[in-house]
């Protein structure tokens, strides 16, 4: 059996990095890395930074496959590196206004109630 001469190449990842500027819209780039590449740099590579002026790529809340993650975590082939855009509206404060704009009877418990059944069933 022949041996072959040289090195293996250096092993690639495929990552794919994730945006949503706004409600219903995403961007999405498929990146090409080296096995070892970090977070920072899946961002970089993406070319993201260019598209959304308006994301800090130093300072973005970042997460791998909807777990929060540090800018210098190592990737895995097939991560899915997403980009968090901040809360406009407290998720409390803004059930608070749809539970109050709905009413008591059209919210909760209360809303599917089967004739004849008890309350809150």
């Amino acid at each position: 059996m022949a041996e072959g001469g040289g090195a293996s190449p250096a092993a690639a990842i495929r990552v794919t990095v994730m945006y949503s500027p706004q409600p219903r819209t995403v961007h999405e780039w498929a990146v090409l890395l080296p096995a070892g590449a970090s977070v920072l740099q899946a961002l970089e590579a993406s070319g993201m930074g260019a598209a959304s002026a308006d994301v800090d790529l130093g300072s973005a809340v970042v997460g791998v496959w909807g777990r929060k993650a540090r800018l210098e975590q190592v990737l895995r082939d097939g991560d899915r590196v997403e980009i968090y855009r901040p809360l406009k509206v407290d998720p409390k404060i803004a059930r608070r206004e749809r539970f109050r704009s709905q009413g008591s009877r059209a919210a909760g418990l209360f809303a599917r109630k089967r004739s004849g059944a008890k309350p809150g069933y």
